[in-house]
């Protein structure tokens, strides 16, 4: 009987509002590969993944003004590459301080987690609010520990806020383990009074059957949208302003006064795509950029193929996947020095760092990197030697996820 427990697999139920649904299968792509890998490892079984929706009454009358009014028709469970997902509906107040989040986030959650008390070894709570507040608060009644993963704004943007502040202050502490996709991200949490010792880091991976050096001639023919020889500049992004994507349009204005034959060429669709569009169609930037919407991740290894540069011009993030995707493909990168962004641009062949929210510094960045050679085959290999496989993140998720049925009880 101890050799047959022994040997049973880990029972992982996993939570967390960043996930694919029906309505937005290219959400947090990331989480889903990230997650069907860890299902796929030897000695772990994930028995759900509880891909929460947001909703308050009447929601599906606000049509198109509301994000999670296109949610509505989700189904309740869905299977995504292979993993079982439910959707439970979690209760929020549209405008209201987000102190009141995980008390509400906790409360939608805990009728849904109840009949997993007993079935289940241990929850993964990936976002750390409210998702892992609530996770955490809701522990003792399920009866297992909990690993919180971060992922970037989660701790960089809803930690200066003073609800959000004060939960995670009180919860993250009491998680078995803190799993971090950036040494910077690990760090800022440490100030949240999370020990040290409980934090985990694990980056995410690269499908490597997706992103590898392409040439780049025939990328551009394929996607036909491109100028076949112009010093072209990518950003795969949410076109949010808090995204940077503005600011990298002025950035890309300044540009052209010294490459006025460069075209920069933006992938990606979001609340400020509107303004993304105004203000390309101004005199100094007309014709010179290219806005592609969202497309599938399978399109957006062309798109980095396509590239010159690759640009992440964000004001805040964790250690975002483009940023990986596009050494795997390649290409450098020019980035803000945000996160763990200089974790990976480690040397001027991959890319170069510049501060966020100065267009100017952005510009003369991304001039530099036009004007200087690029060796796709040496950014390639040093991406292969800085990052793994989701097959190999996931081991590291799950060495992680059993560090934490080895810690002390929470007190």
């Amino acid at each position: 009987m101890a050799n047959a427990a022994k040997e049973a697999p880990l029972r992982v139920l996993i939570a967390t509002k960043i996930f694919p649904n029906q309505a937005a299968p290219g959400w947090a792509p990331f989480n889903r590969q990230q997650f069907a890998a860890l299902s796929r490892l030897p000695g772990v079984k994930v028995v759900d993944v509880l891909a929460t929706l947001p909703y308050f009454p009447g929601v599906g009358l606000l049509g198109a003004r509301s994000l999670a009014a296109g949610l509505t028709a989700v189904p309740a469970t869905e299977c995504i590459d292979g993993l079982p997902v439910r959707h439970p509906r979690t209760l929020y107040l549209p405008r209201i301080d987000h102190g009141l989040s995980g008390v509400l986030h906790a409360a939608s959650l805990l009728p849904h987690l109840l009949c997993y008390r007993g079935r289940v070894d241990v929850m993964l709570a990936a976002w750390a609010y409210p998702d892992g507040c609530a996770a955490v608060a809701l522990s003792r009644l399920l009866g297992v520990k909990v690993v919180v993963k971060l992922h970037g704004s989660d701790i960089n943007v809803l930690s200066e806020r003073l609800g959000p502040r004060l939960a995670m202050q009180a919860l993250l502490p009491r998680a078995a383990r803190i799993v971090s996709v950036s040494q910077a991200l690990a760090d800022r949490v440490v100030g949240l009074g999370v020990p040290r010792d409980r934090i985990d880091v694990v980056r995410n991976g690269v499908d490597g059957t997706l992103f590898y050096p392409r040439e780049q001639g025939a990328a551009r023919r394929e996607l036909g949208l491109l100028a076949p020889h112009a010093p072209t500049v990518v950003c795969i992004s949410r076109l949010q302003r808090d995204k940077g994507v503005l600011d990298l349009l002025e950035a890309f204005a300044l540009l052209r006064a010294s490459r006025p034959e460069a075209r920069l060429c933006l992938v990606g669709g979001g609340e400020a795509a509107g303004a993304c569009a105004d203000r390309a169609a101004r005199d100094d930037l007309r014709g010179a950029v290219h806005l592609a919407g969202a497309v599938p991740l399978s399109k957006v290894p062309c798109y980095l193929a396509a590239a010159d540069v690759v640009v992440m011009p964000s004001f805040a993030e964790g250690l975002p996947n483009t940023v990986l995707e596009a050494h795997a493909c390649g290409r450098k990168v020019v980035s803000t020095d945000v996160g763990g962004v200089g974790e990976v641009i480690t040397e001027p062949v991959l890319g170069a760092l510049c501060p966020p929210r100065q267009p100017r510094a952005l510009a003369a960045a991304l001039l530099l990197a036009l004007h200087s050679p690029s060796d796709p085959h040496r950014i390639a290999a040093l991406h292969a030697v800085a990052v793994g496989t989701w097959h190999y993140s996931a081991g590291k998720l799950l060495a992680s996820l059993r560090h934490a049925m080895r810690e002390e009880p929470d007190v």
